[in-house]
Parts: structure tokens; C-alpha cells; sequence
């Protein structure tokens, strides 16, 4: 079929037995507040900034810049390498920590990667808040981005991991919607700090950053490792245990056979990272690269890393461009749910492609309203209704993202990739995400200064090739077990010429595996 999202079933599908228990919904809903701290930070570096104290302290020249007089050229006003460097330091610092992560992950399990990401994002938190010149502040930062490259790593694979088949969307964006949950947290301690007289309510900002990663470092203490880490460490005998606890039933021959065939392929494996650059491994790889990188070319962390610095620049004044940013933070909360529920019965391209085409339509208007008022000099007011009507547009599109690109683009990488090339794709799904952050982060005010509004309609141009990227290219994965995924390769109209007769070799060995066993 031209779309290549169709997958017929066999009649080799496997249905392992097993529904949500408790302890699986418990366990997932603390691995899952490793989203907090990811998200705790992409809302408050924004607001953080755009407190004239924090900026007098640390960026006294934007600070000046800022204050000049009204016929300044508002696209350019934050434009300073310095204090986007603040913001994208973290991002940086992530993607090389993710690297680390990856052999952490394979060799101590993912409870360890995520609680040794905690700790160290707490060092990072306290350091932050007390920030007493520029290198301590980059110092926290770099500190808090090794925290976010490790739970990013960790805590999609073990929701993953963890979760029924049928049940995997919900539980895997889970993850987002606590970045969610951290983003709108931030956002809303950003509004009532920069209230606070005396100037020191950035300090609260930055250090409540330890709050998050007290919740994800403690409540790690107390997760179990999956059983697919377990078997992958030599664990047999308690991943079997833990198979039969997570799944609520003693049944669960056929699911650990396939886990310890999947493991035994994994051991011989040397080196995953060359392993995942040969070519019946292409699929994994272009997926590794390709969604996280079109994730941040969606314009997303533009609206969240700089909302009240976006908002203040078209005109609100500093209050109402924090509470703005709020509200955006609200609804980027609200859709995720819509996510959650949606996810495992229409599938992941249908969420996709919707989304994909209506934050396309936002981006336009948007784009379209900031350049009849402003133009290209950026010289001009903005009155209450049209100001309005700008969050209106910001809010529809991170309403589809949020239940769209944000979870699932996060949810389709962790769910696909073979225990052999696990960690090692994973970390390169972090790797992309976090330079494409980090990117995106350092040149968003240098871009917004140089093509103005068309800022916009150049991300409405990436979402328009996103969306046909997904139309044409991404296979429908939901309900399939995660050992079992290879198949909806080998019946891709494209990727089918990477992957035809590895399918069946990998079943070979499985099912030889499994006989030995």
C-alpha cells in the first residue's frame, strides 16, 4: 500500500497472556516521574530569563538591550549567544551523558541508569540555585543535563519493558505526560517567584528543580529491573519470578522463551553500536535518527523553552507573559491525556498524521498574525484581543503536539528496536533528541532576529515533511508484543528490502534459542 502503514497478521502473532496489574501500574507510574525533571527544566529556563533580576545578575547586557525604547526591533531583543547558551548547555551535556548511559543500561539494568540520573540532577539543582556568577550557573546546568540524558535513556525502555503489549502506548506516555506535568509546574512556580521582592525568586525557580529529582532518585530505590534486563544480566531465574508478578499470571512460558531467545541473540552480540549500523538493522536506525530529529524540528521547545520570552517579545508585558505561558503549559498537560486514551486503540500514525497537519494550520496563522502586525521591522504594539488571539493560535498547536509528536515521539522508538541493539539505539534516539535540542535552543533567538514571523512557516515546512515522513514511512505498531516487532518490517513496502530473509533467520534462531533453553 502506498502509506506503508498497513500490517497484516500472520498466523504466528503472538498473544502473550497477561493484563495490567498493580504492582506494574505502580512501578511504572514512579519510573515515569523521570519525566519531571526533563520537564520541570524545559519550563523554567524559559521564565527564568525573563526575569529582569536574573538578567541585571547574570546578562546585564540583554538586561539594557531589553530596556531600550519602544521602537526597538522586538524579533531581536533577546538576541545573545550567552543566554541561550544557559538554556542549551543542558542539552549539550545530555547528549554525551546518554552515551555513558547506554552501557549503564546494558550492563547495570535501567533502575540503576535512572537512579544515578537523579542524583546527579539534584547535585545540579542545588548548584543552580545557588549560582553565585556565570561558570557556577553552566556548571548546575551541564550537571542537570547529565541527569535528563540518563532518565531519558532509562525510563522509556523500562515502560516499555514493563508494560502489556496492549497496554504500551498508555503506559509509555506516561513519561510525557510527566514532562508535562514538570513544564506546567515550572511555569506556574515561575509566575508567583517572579512576584517575590527583593529580587531572589530565580533562586526558587532554579533550586526546586531538587524536588523532581528527590521523587525520581527515591522512588527508584524501589522499582525492580525488568525482566528483560534481568535475563539480559544473567538474572533467568528472577526475571522468570518477575515475569509472572508483572503479567498477574503463571502463564507466561512462551513470553520468557521468547525474552531468553531474544537474550542469548543479544550476548553474541560484541558491539551493538556496529551491530546497529548493519543493514538488516536500517529500519531501527533511520527511525533512531529520524524521529527524535523531526520531534524538535516540530518548533515545540521554541514555545516551551521561551514561551514568556516569545510572549514578552510580541508585545505582553513580563506578568502576562509568564501567565501565558502557563496556560500553554495547562493545555500541553490536558491533550497529553487525550494521548493516553487514544493511543492504543487508533494507533500511533493516526495520531501522528492528525497532529502533524493541525500544528501545520497553527504554525501558518500563527506566523501570518505576528507578520500583519509587526511586519519585518518588528516595530509595533499589541492590543489585548490580538494578543488573544496569538495564545489562542500557540495553544492549538501544542495541543496537537501533545498529543501527537510529544509522546509518541518518544513511545514508537522505545518500543521497536531488538534486545540486541536496545540500548545502543535508544541512546542514539537521545543523542539526536538532545542535539536537535540543543540546536534548536542556541539558534532559536539568533533565527527569530534574522527571518522574523517566517520563523513559523519555516517550521510549518518541517511539519509538512514530518507528516509525509509518517504517511509513507512509519509502520503501525501498537499491540504488538515488543520481542515480536521485527514483522512489521518485513511487510513495509519500503523497508522490506533491508530486512527480507532476516526475519526469518532471527525466528530460526529464537525458536533454536528457546529449544535449548
Amino acid at each position: 500500500m502506498a502509506g506503508g502503514g498497513g500490517l497484516a497478521k500472520s498466523d504466528g502473532d503472538k498473544n502473550y497472556p497477561g493484563n495490567m496489574t498493580v504492582f506494574v501500574f505502580l512501578a511504572c507510574l514512579v519510573a515515569s516521574s523521570g519525566g519531571l525533571i526533563f520537564g520541570y527544566d524545559i519550563g523554567i529556563s524559559g521564565g527564568v530569563t525573563s526575569m529582569d533580576p536574573f538578567l541585571i545578575r547574570f546578562f546585564p547586557s540583554v538586561y539594557a538591550k531589553e530596556q531600550e525604547v519602544v521602537d526597538t526591533n522586538q524579533y531581536c531583543k533577546f538576541d545573545s549567544v550567552l543566554l541561550t547558551l544557559f538554556t542549551s548547555s543542558l542539552y549539550l551535556a545530555a547528549l554525551v551523558a546518554s552515551l555513558f548511559a547506554s552501557v549503564i543500561t546494558r550492563k547495570l539494568g535501567r533502575r540503576a541508569t535512572m537512579l544515578g540520573g537523579g542524583g546527579v540532577f539534584l547535585v545540579g539543582a542545588i548548584l543552580n540555585g545557588f549560582a553565585m556568577n556565570i561558570a557556577m550557573l553552566i556548571i548546575g546546568r551541564i550537571l542537570l543535563g547529565i541527569g535528563v540524558g540518563f532518565s531519558n535513556q532509562a525510563v522509556p525502555l523500562y515502560l516499555s519493558e514493563m508494560a502489556p503489549a496492549k497496554m504500551r502506548g498508555m503506559l509509555n506516555i506516561s513519561f510525557q505526560l510527566m514532562i508535562t506535568v514538570g513544564i506546567l509546574a515550572a511555569n506556574l512556580i515561575n509566575y508567583f517567584t517572579a512576584k517575590i521582592s527583593g529580587g531572589w525568586g530565580w533562586r526558587i525557580s532554579l533550586g526546586l528543580a531538587a524536588v523532581p529529582a528527590v521523587i525520581m532518585a527515591g522512588g527508584s530505590l524501589f522499582l525492580p529491573d525488568t525482566p528483560n534486563s534481568l535475563v539480559a544480566r544473567g538474572k533467568e531465574e528472577e526475571a522468570r519470578a518477575m515475569l509472572r508478578r508483572i503479567r498477574g499470571n503463571h502463564d507466561i512460558g512462551l513470553e520468557y522463551d521468547d525474552l531468553v531467545a531474544a537474550s542469548e541473540a543479544s550476548r553474541a552480540i560484541e558491539n551493538p553500536w556496529k551491530t546497529l549500523l548493519e543493514r538488516r538493522y536500517r529500519p531501527q536506525l533511520a527511525m533512531a535518527i529520524l524521529i527524535p530529529t523531526l520531534q524538535q524540528l516540530t518548533g515545540i521547545n521554541v514555545v516551551m523553552f521561551y514561551a514568556p520570552v516569545l510572549f514578552k517579545t510580541i508585545g505582553f508585558g513580563g506578568t502576562a507573559s509568564l501567565m501565558s505561558s502557563v496556560i500553554s503549559g495547562g493545555v500541553n498537560m490536558l491533550a497529553t491525556f487525550v494521548s493516553i486514551a487514544t493511543v492504543d486503540r487508533l494507533g500511533r500514525r493516526k495520531l501522528l498524521l492528525e497532529g502533524g497537519c493541525q500544528m501545520i494550520l497553527a504554525q501558518l496563522v500563527l506566523g501570518t498574525l505576528i507578520w500583519i502586525k509587526f511586519g519585518t521591522d518588528g516595530v509595533a504594539t499589541i492590543s489585548r484581543s490580538y494578543a488573544i488571539g496569538v495564545v489562542f493560535c500557540i495553544c492549538v498547536f501544542v495541543s496537537a503536539f501533545a498529543w501527537s509528536w510529544g509522546p509518541l515521539g518518544w513511545l514508537v522508538p522505545s518500543e521497536i528496536f531488538p534486545l540486541e541493539i536496545r540500548s545502543a539505539a535508544q541512546s542514539m534516539v537521545v543523542v539526536c533528541n538532545m542535539a536537535f535540542t540543543f540546536i534548536i535552543a542556541q539558534i532559536f533567538l539568533m533565527m527569530l532576529c534574522r527571518l522574523k514571523f517566517g520563523l513559523f512557516y519555516f517550521f510549518g515546512a518541517c511539519e509538512l515533511l514530518m507528516t509525509a515522513f509518517v504517511y509513507f514511512f512509519l509502520p503501525e505498531t501498537k499491540g504488538i508484543p515488543i520481542e515480536e516487532m521485527d514483522r512489521i518490517w518485513a511487510t513495509h513496502w519500503y523497508w522490506k528490502r533491508f530486512v527480507e530473509g532476516n526475519g526469518a533467520r532471527r525466528k530460526v534462531q529464537l525458536t533454536s534459542s528457546s529449544n535449548a533453553v
